[in-house]
């Protein structure tokens, strides 16, 4: 069983910053895969970066440049660093683990366990 606890988020003018984080733990956390998606009223949740247990790192291209996704292994602890904000960023942000040494990348359909969520707002 795998619990992720998310924290941060809120309400930022843009081009401000934001840093979510996510606490992992339960049964092979340190060999899964973490990240978060974001979902935005009536759309799809979407892929916006992941990273292994070895530190590899997928973006989505919407965020390329702008993000950075980090993982502290110890804690089980990812990270993710939200720079020149837009109102496009705006939406719910999920942490998310995958299987123990699979890849998630962008692909929610190997993502099996989601945080609650928290809100982004960008105005």
């Amino acid at each position: 069983h795998v619990q992720l606890v998310e924290s941060g988020g809120g309400s930022v003018q843009a081009g401000g910053s934001l840093r979510l984080s996510c606490a992992g733990s339960g049964h092979y956390i340190s060999a899964r895969d973490m990240g978060w998606f974001r979902q935005v009223p009536g759309g799809e949740r979407e892929g916006v970066a992941t990273i292994s247990s070895g530190g590899s790192i997928t973006y989505a291209d919407s965020v390329k440049g702008r993000f950075t996704i980090s993982r502290d292994g110890g804690k089980n602890t990812v990270y993710l660093q939200m720079n020149s904000l837009n109102t496009e960023d705006t939406a719910t942000y999920y942490c998310v683990a995958g299987k123990p040494y699979r890849r998630v990348e962008l692909s929610k359909s190997e993502v099996t366990t989601w945080g609650q969520g928290t809100q982004v707002t960008v105005s």
